[in-house]
């Protein structure tokens, strides 16, 4: 029997971990155009081959020619909740955005995926009810590109993958990021909550930050470095848009980022940071691309624009998840269309892979035939 559910079950104490997501590979496409020298773009070709993880899938449609042609793009990005991107165990995406770039318009939209929405995924039905985190760690990149243009009826040109070290790494390379957090709130990334002992606290409207350490004394200050980012971009059960609330401070991070990496790209430049991006990137994007994208889509940086799908939380004997709405569904699919210059369709598969209405019903969640009705 399901229940909705309206509130976040309670987290269990572990070390931390980063799975939030960076635009990795816009900052390396800008660092290619900003190092100038040949030895700079040498380096920069060296990590970007050291990223390299195809996919071994035919796209929805030729890439290369769409990026040729300046088209608008669309890159599917990805965080595991694994520290080390060079293990086997893969891990869970415990974050997934697309963002689609597009240069004619100036802008840049990026659109949060909730990790916990009800999935068929492709090629696994039979594991049904799944979440659509669970898409990489069971087929890999090329599962997760293909659940989602199925649920969405979407194209996936590209994809990137970042642990956790990714993003403190270039916040501090950067010199930090101010932003203005939307709530106040303090959070102790060994307990998820707020926690004395270790504990970074934001304020609502403001770029105030501080520090309290185990020794009682608060550090105050105005912008933020890797660790505060990572603090700010993680808290979950104390916000009270939970997931939705922790979507949104990660978007704010990752424009803040942008915006202060294109000013000034080749002071990512440094061997420390160009060998710490090749362990905490795993990306699609071919240096060629990434030169092209960095000369010729530089433009779509002027305007970010964010969204989010969201879903109706339910119990589930298989556990908590996030039901998105047929109507839902096609509101973001329309978005993300409208921002690729693509015509009007119909979006994907409710639930993304092939399933059945009984199979849909037997788990107590809405069918594609209830939802037409109504």
């Amino acid at each position: 029997m399901t229940e909705q559910k309206q509130e976040s079950r309670t987290t269990s104490q572990r070390k931390p971990r980063w799975g939030r997501i960076i635009g990795i590979t816009a900052l390396v496409g800008l660092v290619v155009v900003g190092g100038g020298a040949a030895a700079m773009t040498w380096r920069a070709k060296t990590v970007v081959d050291q990223t390299y993880a195809g996919t071994h899938m035919k796209k929805a449609r030729d890439v290369s020619e769409t990026v040729k042609a300046g088209k608008p793009i669309s890159i599917l990005m990805l965080g595991t909740d694994t520290g080390e991107l060079g293990r086997n165990d893969k891990g869970r995406t415990d974050s997934m955005m697309i963002v689609t770039v597009n240069p004619a318009k100036s802008e840049t939209t990026i659109m949060s995926i909730p990790r916990d929405a009800l999935m068929a995924i492709p090629g696994y039905e039979s594991t049904f009810p799944q979440k659509i985190n669970a898409a990489y760690e069971l087929g890999s990149a090329k599962t997760a590109i293909e659940t989602v243009q199925n649920w969405l009826n979407v194209p996936i040109d590209y994809y990137a993958l970042v642990n956790m070290g990714g993003l403190e790494k270039v916040v501090d390379e950067i010199g930090g990021v101010k932003v203005k957090s939307p709530l106040t709130f303090g959070y102790n990334p060994y307990t998820a909550h707020d926690t004395p002992g270790y504990t970074f606290n934001f304020t609502a409207g403001t770029t105030n930050y501080s520090f309290s350490g185990q020794d009682g004394e608060t550090v105050k200050y105005h912008t933020m470095d890797g660790k505060t980012a990572l603090a700010f971009s993680r808290m979950r059960y104390d916000d009270p848009q939970g997931d939705y609330g922790r979507q949104q401070r990660q978007r704010m991070v990752l424009e803040a980022v942008v915006q202060k990496a294109k000013n000034n790209p080749a002071r990512l430049l440094t061997n420390g940071f160009m060998n710490s991006l090749s362990k905490s990137v795993k990306t699609d994007l071919t240096f060629g691309d990434m030169t092209t994208i960095g000369t010729h889509y530089l433009s779509a940086t002027k305007t970010i624009k964010s969204d989010y799908i969201r879903g109706t939380g339910y119990n589930l004997t298989s556990g908590s998840t996030e039901v998105v709405s047929r109507a839902e569904e096609q509101r973001a699919t329309n978005v993300l269309r409208r921002s690729l210059g693509l015509q009007h369709k119909e979006t994907g598969n409710l639930y993304g892979g092939d399933i059945s209405d009984a199979e849909i019903a037997a788990i107590g969640v809405p069918t594609l035939a209830t939802q037409t009705q109504n």
